[in-house]
């Protein structure tokens, strides 16, 4: 991860001062990233943090209207007994309210979907663990910090609600035991994500 993000910034860095060979407008900027992932409240507790690393691309339809697709994968702990690994895969929607369309820092607003695959392991035993897909929704605010027509850090916080039955994990009498809670529940959790994105050209 460290290796892919010094590239891109050495590549930006190439970059940082040669124009982006911008078409008629914003739309058709199609960019590449990659991007760290804080996940709080995983597990239903704030103290039980998830930590990840992912990557995305972006595909701009309009002036205001911006896309992002996502892989994330997170690793986390459920107190000292068991712990959790989520991978996501999906799609966010991005609009930016501002009239400045090549401003320092650009704030912007996200919806969309993704897919998940969440696995959850006894620390003391691998082979007792529980799996669950679930398809989830998320909503955030967001900003990118535009370093130069082709680089950007991008900063968000997003909240994602999954959409499918509870998976958890219990431990009684000093033994692991998962549950799976029948019918559909919206267990979420806040996510803060801090990605670099390379602008690699206008597609259309």
């Amino acid at each position: 991860m460290k290796l892919l993000i010094a590239a891109m910034l050495l590549l930006g860095s190439f970059t940082f001062a040669q124009p982006l060979n911008q078409k008629n407008s914003q739309g058709g900027m199609f960019s590449l990233g990659v991007r760290t992932t804080l996940s709080t409240f995983n597990h239903g507790e704030f103290g039980n943090t998830g930590m990840g690393v992912g990557g995305q691309f972006r595909l701009q339809f309009a002036d205001h209207v911006n896309s992002d697709w996502f892989f994330d994968y997170i690793t986390g702990d459920i107190e000292d007994f068991a712990h959790r690994t989520d991978y996501h895969i999906g799609w966010s929607v991005i609009y930016y309210p501002t009239k400045n369309l090549t401003p320092k820092v650009r704030p912007y607003v996200l919806g969309g979907h993704c897919f998940d695959y969440t696995r959850l392991v006894d620390n003391s035993n691998a082979t007792n663990f529980m799996e669950r897909w679930s398809s989830a929704v998320q909503g955030g605010l967001g900003a990118h910090f535009n370093l130069s027509q082709r680089l950007d850090l991008s900063v968000v916080s997003q909240y994602m609600i999954h959409l499918g039955s509870d998976v958890h994990a219990d431990l009684h009498n000093g033994a692991v035991e998962f549950h799976q809670e029948k019918g559909a529940s919206l267990e979420g959790h806040l996510l803060f994500h801090v990605g670099i994105n390379y602008n690699i050209g206008d597609l259309w």
